[in-house]
């Protein structure tokens, strides 16, 4: 494990530089996941992208440079000035606001489309709230249904 998080912080730090940017990657592991994290820079907004588009592509490269290397793990989370963090956190707060709508009404909440970290906050803040949770659709349109955890639907005729 050590050699794939070495690999990728250089392999990381070496792809910024081809941006001008000479900055020192913080990298930590969670079960199989690497975990990147690029500090606050003048560059924050190129680096993260429009909804994190930039930082999810630096990280499918990083992930692709290690499985062509042939390192054992190569599962990358790439984060840019704590972007993801206060996105997560954000959305968990959004959640915290639907399972509540959901709960009052008893009826599902269909949410718009959203990458898979955004998914999973959802999945597990919802969880927390005594709601099931289903992912429907496919690719970029894959998004989360809320229904109450009773199973019981209201529907309106």
């Amino acid at each position: 494990m050590e050699e794939s998080i070495t690999f990728a912080k250089k392999y990381l730090e070496d792809l910024l530089s081809f941006f001008g940017l000479n900055t020192d990657v913080h990298a930590t592991h969670d079960d199989d996941v690497i975990d990147l994290a690029i500090p606050s820079t003048h560059l924050n907004g190129f680096l993260i992208g429009q909804n994190g588009e930039t930082m999810r592509a630096l990280q499918y490269t990083v992930s692709s440079a290690l499985k062509t290397k042939g390192h054992e793990y190569y599962r990358v989370n790439v984060d840019v000035a704590d972007y993801k963090k206060q996105r997560s956190l954000r959305l968990a707060e959004q959640v915290k606001t639907w399972a509540e709508q959901v709960k009052k009404t008893s009826d599902p909440m269909e949410l718009k489309p959203m990458n898979a970290a955004d998914r999973r906050v959802v999945h597990q803040v919802a969880a927390d709230f005594g709601l099931e949770t289903e992912s429907i659709g496919e690719g970029r349109d894959r998004r989360v249904v809320l229904t109450p955890a009773d199973g019981v639907v209201t529907e309106e005729e």
